[in-house]
């Protein structure tokens, strides 16, 4: 969900004059800023004959795309209770979704409990809360877990909501190599963007690699990262940030799995990504091209991968929650229309289409659907999935795909030379870079070197919100507390007590593997706050410095 959005949406800037909203003068440039030229030739580019599905997939990652299957269609959804949101994905799945993704509330996302002093007036409100294996088991109750994929947006309590997941199909019956899908878990990208973390980066990579190998060795077709530049994107960056910080995190968990002795072709096939589609559409598109290219050069030859699926860059999307507006929201149909057409010509594997009032609330059943059909007619009707990379061959879009690759292979040396992503998260590098994008961009806004309709052209007077909004009663939370209290009573204490103090041992040895005794903690009836205050007694905390 697009719960994120620029301070300037909540707001109308000042009106650009009747008539050319850019007042007579324009600069030709992409979103991002890269100057645009009247007219591109063959004198701009190097075209490649290469074709769909061979290296470095520039053109996408199988030979045939969405003529042979199209893309998932993984709408995010979580509110309330697990009841609740068990109702929405059923809802969801009858009206011809394909996948299931998963929002969690507030709490669960910096891991507390529904019944812990952090958490109140936040259970339920932007996502789904969820305690306890319970929690869990109720919320996928009637959704057979062999059948569907699930896609998770957790990151520093992502092993704790994996175990939930993986008891709760064990529960059910299903076993776990049939299980399909993806956590997000990119800590990463929390430091730089979303800042949703628990403990210091060190250990958090501990965790990340820890999950990796687990899924390797038990959950073979699970996504154990999906590695983010989504958030990257929604804190402000430019298109080719997003491009290069999302994949030097991505070079960072390979290193890193590398190091613990695990074999790159053992991991990296079960690696995805998940990006942001913005408005600028062909700017988009030559990302995603570029993207694929880059990851499977460094995979091979400065990884050594040699497993074609190593190589591979599966991704999801989702429409840009940044580019929304709380003026005119219909228009954000167009808007995501436009971008979930770049998405697709960009090669995705899947994708979320943002309903048209996120930026005011969680969305409505008749906006998730408006959001769900656009995809459909997308698929079905536009003609646009019939071939493979349409816009191959376009001397703007290859220029583009060059010049994306060029300013993300910059950003890797000036990443480099500074001692690798963990350094530059602690300096405050990549927060100042994204941080500087976004001032310029609200600069642009202000002085009408960029239009966003409604916002700062073509603007109408504002009469209140025109569109019927979801609202969280706040008996939901009074509901999901008193459902934790009776669950701490009929559990077993000893047993409770006994796994905690395994997990406290193995987090305490740097050796020792953290997922089983995660996963005991959760047989046992353990709450997710429970099993992140004992991982923080051993880890610690972490406090970004502050970036100016």
């Amino acid at each position: 969900m697009a719960t994120e959005a620029f301070h300037h949406h909540s707001a109308t800037l000042r009106s650009a004059p009747i008539g050319d909203p850019y007042q007579g003068h324009r600069e030709f440039r992409t979103l991002s800023g890269l100057p645009v030229k009247e007219v591109y030739g063959p004198e701009d580019v190097n075209i490649s004959p290469e074709r769909p599905g061979i290296y470095p997939f520039t053109r996408g990652i199988h030979p045939t795309m969405y003529r042979g299957r199209v893309w998932t269609m993984r709408q995010f959804a979580g509110f309330g209770t697990a009841r609740e949101t068990n109702e929405r994905f059923h809802y969801l799945l009858e009206q011809g979704q394909t996948g299931l993704s998963v929002a969690f509330d507030m709490p669960t996302l910096m891991g507390y409990d529904s019944d812990d002093g952090h958490s109140l007036g936040e259970v339920g409100r932007e996502g789904v809360a969820i305690d306890h294996v319970g929690d869990m088991q109720r919320l996928f109750e009637g959704i057979p877990l062999d059948k569907v994929s699930t896609s998770m947006t957790i990151n520093g309590p992502g092993p704790i909501i994996w175990a939930m997941y993986l008891v709760a199909a064990e529960r059910q019956g299903v076993a776990w190599d049939q299980l399909r899908g993806t956590l997000q878990a990119d800590i990463l990208k929390e430091y730089i963007a979303q800042k949703e973390w628990i403990f210091p980066p060190k250990p958090s990579m501990r965790v990340i690699v820890d999950m990796m190998a687990y899924a390797t060795a038990h959950v073979p077709q699970w996504n154990s990262i999906s590695i983010s530049g989504y958030h990257i994107r929604e804190a402000g960056s430019t298109a080719a940030q997003e491009l290069a910080f999302t994949l030097a995190d991505g070079f960072a968990y390979v290193e890193a799995g590398i190091a613990a002795g695990l074999d790159v072709d053992a991991f990296a096939p079960r690696l995805s990504f998940f990006f942001n589609a913005h408005i600028d559409f062909f700017e988009e598109i030559a990302k995603f091209r570029a993207a694929r290219r880059i990851w499977a050069r460094h995979l091979k030859e400065i990884y050594g991968a040699k497993n074609p699926k190593s190589w591979t860059m599966r991704f999801h999307t989702q429409t840009a929650g940044c580019s929304l507006t709380a003026q005119q929201p219909e228009n954000n149909i167009v808007r995501t229309a436009y971008e979930a057409m770049a998405a697709v010509l960009g090669g995705t594997q899947s994708l979320h289409t943002n309903s048209m009032d996120e930026v005011l609330s969680l969305p409505t059943e008749k906006a998730v659907k408006i959001a769900l059909r656009t995809q459909q007619i997308l698929a079905y009707e536009t003609g646009v999935p019939n071939t493979v990379d349409p816009l191959a061959g376009s001397y703007y879009v290859e220029a583009l795909t060059d010049q994306m690759e060029q300013l993300a292979e910059e950003y890797f040396q000036r990443i480099h030379d500074q001692g690798g992503v963990l350094e530059c998260i602690e300096n405050g590098f990549l927060q100042r870079e994204i941080a500087d994008a976004a001032y310029r961009y609200q600069k642009e806004l202000e002085n009408h070197e960029q239009i966003m309709v409604g916002v700062n052209a073509f603007v109408e007077p504002q009469e209140g919100n025109v569109i019927p909004l979801l609202r969280i009663d706040p008996a939901v939370e009074r509901e999901q507390v008193q459902s934790l209290q009776a669950w701490k009573q009929q559990r077993d204490a000893a047993a409770v007590r006994s796994t905690l103090s395994s997990l406290e041992r193995a987090c305490a040895t740097e050796s020792a593997p953290l997922m089983p005794a995660i996963i005991d903690a959760v047989r046992a009836g353990c709450t997710e706050g429970e099993i992140v205050e004992v991982m923080k007694s051993v880890f610690g905390t972490w406090r970004e410095r502050p970036v100016f």
